[in-house]
């Protein structure tokens, strides 16, 4: 998923309640600390009520929008550096069914900066941001910071940053309809501001348990991209040929397990040093943006349809000879450096094996926003590929046990390489996303997957061959046969995805169900009549007749003599999905949507830009509204005082400002409660006519 869809899904807004309101959780003050030498650190502090939290500038591609700053060049001052946060909270966060790294109660953002101006100025930058709760997600928000940077020190004096402190509040931008205070006058933070690093409290989540499970979860993947290693033709063979040349040279068995041992070791140490070049030289920043980057993604899937081709047998991976032959000599040397370049030669050698693995695993940990990510998926690996090195130095007796090598090998080599074509459409669809191109839409990624399982059980059925199989001996084996049938299954079950079925097993892979050539599919229901008169690029649950602008759904409401359902919706909204799902889709519910009223959806996270001459500064918030997301919120705000989803309201088409005839109403899966609230708003409209 990209960050435009990213917005999408992180709109899991709240439950509905009996009394509107407009809820802002964060409030944002700044100030400036004056280092020697020129040194600048403009301060950003957000103040979030309890129970809230804002999340981190470091998360993965498939949650909530990250934190981003924008920050403007300047002619007093340069930034210097990404813009640093305190060690964030980490935990699994229902909403989304992942783990994220968020703050509470208070978090300190600190961008670094080079004093050009020696007179006092001001400095404005923009933060963007996500605020969620346990149960509900408010739209992206965005605020002016205003860093109101005093004069340099005189020649001679020592700057203090205590003392040069300027402690400001936000621009109109940042605060509540209900403020008051100008811009320009302070409003210091009522808590001292934290020094960047510091680690928000909160008694009942600790910050460091939530990030060393994710740590460990990393390792966990590697370990079982190491297992599949081992199973590749260029490991397996190794295994008894190499333990055997320890046993045979080494003077006594505990001198050939402490051989093997050293061996592993060196394994290890060869490949969590990998994993430690890949963070030292993209940076964690980088590594972050790799998720959502669309070249980065549109790189990885030449990457992996590569690796997958490689995998099939078309060609080898394979590292310069020479690199090979001098790491084979060194290992002839002996001694502790002799046994680490026997496993470099290994890692050299089976690199046509290993690097797609290696490299679809590096890519995993690499974007999972830990910074030591890509090194522990390394350790992982490298212990699941040393492990029967040293087991069977130990234990040589079980290398009898061990199945002979054979075609079987190169069966598992080909799988992997479906799997990894599979894999490789996830990053395609991420950059389509982002460019919102529709090249690859949910019905033809699902097709491509069911065509990719369907294959591979043909494979392993026997129906045809790759290039280095050997001809088939005998019957189908049971545990050939068994993968070929997991592999029928999952093309089955997957196949009515492509008309609409929401296919659970697999969700967060495919594009979302918006993203699609019928948004709705079969799963909607049979559609009502098509009516020309209706919008016909508009986004409508369920296939309903509908309307994604305000004055276009009045003007058809007027000469239809129809009230307007205004119905404030979010792409990724939660609760509006199953409001629609448990309550619209009732026949009674749907039959007077269809035809009693005319519905407009407004999605409050829409990140299409306005024109120009629709840009505007918000009457009640003072922001300025540049999308189309935030002209409906901006709407709903105004003139009903909430800004939560879904919220919906019926309207007199007649009346020229946003009204509601009977209130409003909000989440709730008892049909009946909907379907009484939108009877009793048609008999007040018919009784108004």
């Amino acid at each position: 998923m990209n960050r435009f869809f990213l917005a999408a899904f992180a709109v899991l807004l709240p439950l509905g309640t009996a009394v509107a309101q407009i809820l802002q959780p964060v409030s944002w003050t700044t100030s400036v600390r004056s280092l020697d030498g020129g040194k600048l650190e403009l301060v950003a502090s957000a103040k979030i009520d309890a129970g809230w939290h804002v999340y981190s500038q470091f998360i993965g591609s498939d949650g909530p929008i990250p934190t981003a700053f924008k920050l403007p060049e300047s002619k007093d001052l340069k930034t210097e550096g990404p813009v640093r946060e305190p060690k964030p909270i980490k935990e699994f966060d229902k909403n989304f069914g992942m783990e994220l790294a968020y703050f509470a109660k208070k978090a300190d953002f600190v961008i670094a900066a080079q004093r050009i101006s020696p007179k006092a100025f001001t400095y404005t930058a923009e933060v963007e941001f996500m605020v969620c709760d346990d149960e509900r997600c408010l739209p992206p928000d965005y605020v002016n910071l205003v860093f109101k940077v005093p004069a340099a020190p005189a020649a001679g004096a020592t700057a203090s940053p205590t003392d040069a402190d300027a402690s400001t509040g936000t621009d109109p931008a940042a605060k509540t309809p209900t403020t008051e205070a100008p811009a320009d006058e302070a409003t210091p933070a009522e808590e001292p501001a934290a020094e960047a690093g510091d680690v928000p409290v909160n008694p009942e989540t600790p910050a460091e348990a939530p990030e060393a499970l994710n740590l460990w979860a990393l390792f966990g993947a590697g370990m079982l991209g190491g297992f599949f290693a081992l199973i590749m033709p260029c490991i397996f063979p190794m295994i008894p040929l190499t333990v055997s040349f320890f046993l045979k040279q080494s003077k006594s068995k505990a001198d050939g397990v402490r051989k093997a041992l050293i061996y592993g070791l060196s394994i290890n140490v060869i490949y969590v040093a990998l994993g430690l070049l890949v963070t030292v030289v993209f940076g964690s920043d980088a590594l972050n943006a790799m998720a959502t980057n669309p070249w980065f993604n549109l790189a990885f899937f030449a990457l992996f349809v590569v690796f997958a081709i490689s995998f099939f047998g078309a060609f080898e991976i394979t590292l310069p000879s020479s690199w090979v032959n001098k790491a084979d000599d060194q290992s002839q040397r002996g001694g502790l450096l002799g046994i680490f370049f026997m496993a470099f030669t290994l890692a050299l050698v089976s690199f046509s094996c290993t690097g797609p693995l290696i490299g679809q695993l590096l890519v995993a940990t690499a974007v999972s926003g830990e910074l030591l990510g890509p090194a522990m998926g390394m350790f992982g690996f490298s212990f699941a590929l040393s492990l029967p090195f040293v087991l069977f130095a130990a234990f040589p007796g079980w290398l009898k046990g061990l199945p002979k090598s054979g075609g079987w090998l190169n069966t598992v080599k080909v799988t992997l390489g479906f799997l990894e074509l599979a894999f490789a459409l996830k990053f395609l669809s991420t950059a389509d996303m982002v460019w919102q191109q529709h090249w690859l839409e949910r019905e033809l990624f699902l097709a491509l997957w069911v065509a990719i399982a369907f294959a591979t059980a043909l494979y392993l059925f026997g129906v045809f061959r790759m290039p280095h199989d050997d001809e088939p001996k005998g019957g189908l084996g049971v545990g050939r046969m068994l993968t070929g049938l997991l592999f029928l299954v999952a093309g089955f079950y997957l196949l009515p995805g492509i008309w609409g079925a929401p296919v659970k097993l697999v969700a967060g892979f495919p594009p979302p169900a918006f993203y699609a050539e019928n948004p709705n599919g079969m799963g909607s229901g049979s559609a009502p009549a098509a009516d020309a008169k209706l919008s016909e690029d508009a986004h409508c649950p369920l296939n309903l007749p509908c309307f994604n602008d305000l004055e276009e759904a009045r003007a058809y409401a007027l000469e239809a003599g129809k009230p307007l359902l205004l119905d404030f919706t979010g792409w990724g909204c939660v609760n509006c999905r199953k409001m629609e799902e448990e309550v619209w889709s009732r026949p009674e519910v749907r039959r007077r949507l269809a035809e009693d009223v005319v519905l407009v959806s407004l999605y409050v996270d829409e990140r299409s830009k306005l024109p120009e001459s629709e840009v505007r500064v918000s009457e009640t918030t003072g922001k300025t509204i540049k999308t189309v997301g935030q002209k409906w919120g901006d709407l709903q705000a105004q003139y009903f005082n909430a800004n939560a989803q879904p919220y919906y309201v019926l309207m007199d088409p007649a009346v020229e400002a946003p009204n509601a005839l009977n209130g409003h109403t909000a989440y709730d899966p008892d049909p009946a409660v909907f379907l009484n609230w939108l009877d009793a708003g048609l008999k007040i409209y018919a009784g108004a006519k």
